[in-house]
């Protein structure tokens, strides 16, 4: 700690510890930050020698930090929030520059909401780019380690320095072909029926929005795949059902015929959710109201 200037330090060399920390792998670290690997392992030099510590140790095929390393994850954190909102007061033009945005979403809100907004944005020479990853059961890690800026889901997580807010309610219904079978009648015609489910990396499924009305289970699915785009070739020309939001039948379940559940069971509602550094960033309020621009266009929202 002897030689340790506070003078030396800046964002960039910040951002890349704190980068490094939450990847503990140089190589997923540099990809993350859009940096080769030469970089980043000379920036991990110069805050050793600042910090006077290793940082990171070797652990069989990774690294592993040190206790100085992990004491400086919260206070990293809150230097680079804190700088981050010194240009939260900035004038704000979204042509001025180019919007770059890392979202979380299924295919079905991304397919629903995106590619409008992405045409308008378009229209108003917005040079709007758009990076998707898939969010499954979304956890705060996702935001809290910024691997995204914002996510859009039914299930949002929950924790102290994350904002929820319902972006449009929608009803649960049964997706089939019209030209192979009729819609179930009742719970126990549903639950015995030939399923097919929608399974997210996590392992959660998207049928389990669906509230049983009694103790009876569920068939189990005859068929999953991972995404909702997946469900439109494997239900054509078959009796297979799937269960999504209703709103899906505006989006990659289009070509598909759908109907209520023939049981009352709750609404359920889609979420942005956000850190609460980005609460008063003006490029993440304008790309927020966008997507809400987007949801009342397609009437999804009262």
């Amino acid at each position: 700690m002897g030689n340790f200037d506070h003078k030396d330090l800046d964002w960039h060399l910040l951002h890349i510890l704190l980068t490094v920390l939450q990847e503990t792998n140089v190589t997923r670290a540099a990809d993350r930050l859009g940096l080769t690997q030469s970089t980043v392992s000379h920036a991990l030099k110069k805050l050793r020698l600042i910090f006077g510590d290793p940082l990171f140790v070797r652990s069989g095929k990774g690294i592993v930090p040190t206790e100085r390393a992990r004491s400086l994850r919260d206070p990293v954190t809150a230097i680079l929030d804190s700088i981050k909102q010194l240009s939260d007061a900035r004038p704000f033009d979204p042509r001025d520059a180019p919007l770059e945005f890392v979202i979380a979403a299924n295919d079905a809100t991304r397919d629903l909401l995106f590619p409008r907004l992405m045409l308008d944005a378009a229209q108003e020479q917005i040079d709007l780019r758009l990076s998707f990853i898939p969010s499954g059961l979304p956890s705060t890690k996702l935001l809290n380690d910024a691997r995204c800026d914002l996510i859009v889901t039914p299930m949002p997580p929950d924790g102290p320095d994350i904002i929820q807010s319902k972006l449009f309610e929608g009803e649960m219904h049964c997706y089939y072909d019209a030209t192979q079978r009729d819609p179930p009648r009742n719970w126990d015609a549903y639950r015995t029926d030939r399923h097919i489910a929608v399974r997210f990396a996590d392992g959660r499924a998207s049928s389990e929005l669906v509230a049983h009305v009694d103790s009876a289970p569920i068939k189990p699915p005859v068929l999953t795949v991972t995404n909702f785009g997946s469900l439109v070739p494997f239900i054509k020309g078959s009796t297979l059902l799937a269960t999504a939001l209703n709103h899906t039948g505006l989006g990659p379940l289009k070509e598909l015929d759908h109907a209520p559940l023939p049981f009352s069971t709750d609404p359920v509602s889609v979420f942005l959710v956000w850190h609460r550094r980005d609460s008063t960033d003006p490029a993440h309020r304008w790309l927020h109201d966008r997507i809400r621009q987007s949801a009342r266009a397609l009437k999804l929202q009262n």
